[in-house]
C-alpha cells in the first residue's frame, strides 16, 4: 500500500485549522505542519515563503474572501501571480463559516436547530460568522446558546467557546461536519477538494 501524501497548509485561524486538517484526511493524505493561525495579513506577508516551499512538496493555503472582491480570482492574482508546482491556494466564499454551514443536516443536528433555519445558500450571505451565531441563538440546547452567543453588552462577535464548539463539530468524523456532502453547496469547498486530491497523487 503506497504511502499517503504529507500536504503542508496555512490558514488564518484555529477553526481554519481544523477544517483543513479535516479536509487533507478526507482525501487520504496526511496533515503536515499547519502555518499562520494569526490572520490574513499576517498569510500575506508569508505567502512568498510559502510558495518557495511548495517548489518541492504539497502545500494547501486557505484564505477567506471576505469582501476583499467580489469573486475569487482577483485575490488570486493579487496574491500568488506565478504558484508553485505544488502549491494549492483556495479562497473560501466568503468565510470558513459558510463550509460549515453547507452541510445543513448535520449543523442542525449539532445545534439543535431546525435545518429550516440554515441558509441552502451558504456562499451568498455576506457575513457567515454571524448568521452561524444567529442559527445557535435558536438552539434548544442552553449550553449551545452560552457557548456560541455572546453575552449581551460584550461588544464581542462570538460567545466564549464559539472555536471550540466549532472545531469539535468539524473535527467529529461520525456525526460532525461531512466535507463531501457540504460540497454540493459550496462550489469553492468542492474547487478545494479538487484541488486537494491533485495534491495528494504522487
Amino acid at each position: 500500500m503506497p504511502k499517503a501524501v504529507t500536504i503542508t497548509g496555512a490558514v488564518e485561524g484555529l477553526i481554519d485549522e481544523a477544517v483543513l486538517r479535516r479536509l487533507i484526511v478526507w482525501t487520504g493524505a496526511k496533515p503536515g505542519p499547519i502555518h499562520g493561525r494569526h490572520g490574513k495579513a499576517f498569510l500575506r506577508k508569508q505567502m512568498d515563503a510559502y510558495n518557495r516551499a511548495a517548489r518541492s512538496a504539497p502545500w494547501l493555503v486557505l484564505v477567506d474572501l471576505d469582501h476583499d472582491a467580489d469573486c475569487p480570482p482577483p485575490v488570486v492574482r493579487e496574491w500568488l501571480p506565478e504558484p508553485a508546482p505544488h502549491m494549492g491556494f483556495r479562497i473560501v466564499v466568503r468565510e470558513i463559516e459558510a463550509w460549515l454551514l453547507a452541510d445543513r443536516e448535520r449543523l442542525a443536528r449539532y445545534l439543535s436547530v431546525r435545518a429550516a433555519v440554515i441558509p441552502r445558500h451558504p456562499e451568498t450571505i455576506s457575513n457567515p460568522k454571524r448568521a452561524l451565531v444567529e442559527i445557535a441563538r435558536k438552539s434548544r440546547r442552553k449550553v449551545i446558546r452560552a457557548d456560541m452567543v455572546p453575552r449581551p453588552r460584550s461588544y464581542r462577535e462570538v460567545g466564549p467557546a464559539y472555536n471550540s464548539r466549532m472545531i469539535q463539530f468539524v473535527s467529529d468524523k461520525r456525526n460532525g461536519w461531512r466535507p463531501d456532502v457540504a460540497a454540493y453547496s459550496s462550489e469553492s469547498l468542492m474547487r478545494c477538494l479538487r484541488q486537494l486530491k491533485r495534491l495528494s497523487i504522487r
